[in-house]
């Protein structure tokens, strides 16, 4: 993939252009735009995604919702165990 090479606080790094390059989209008279399929396709998704429309600072922000199954496992290998507290029932 192409890279583009920066320089921060001294350190050479690469950016990947592909997550970084700026898709233009026009607001329709419907006020709706179209996602490019690049951007669809890293972000997974799909015709009938449900999505959150947050506006942050003049920043508008497309959160997909995942389903509750989606969050499953996450918190494997999590300690569970409670210390006896024995002040408390």
């Amino acid at each position: 993939s192409p890279r583009r090479w920066t320089r921060r606080r001294g350190q050479r790094r690469s950016i990947d252009l592909i997550e970084m390059s700026p898709n233009v989209v026009t607001v329709s008279s419907r006020t709706q735009i179209a996602i490019p399929k690049s951007v669809r396709e890293n972000a997974g998704i799909q015709p009938g995604t449900r999505m959150i429309v947050v506006s942050v600072n003049g920043v508008i922000h497309l959160l997909p919702i995942k389903p509750a199954a989606a969050y499953r496992g996450i918190a494997r290998g999590i300690d569970t165990t409670v210390p006896n507290d024995p002040d408390r029932i």
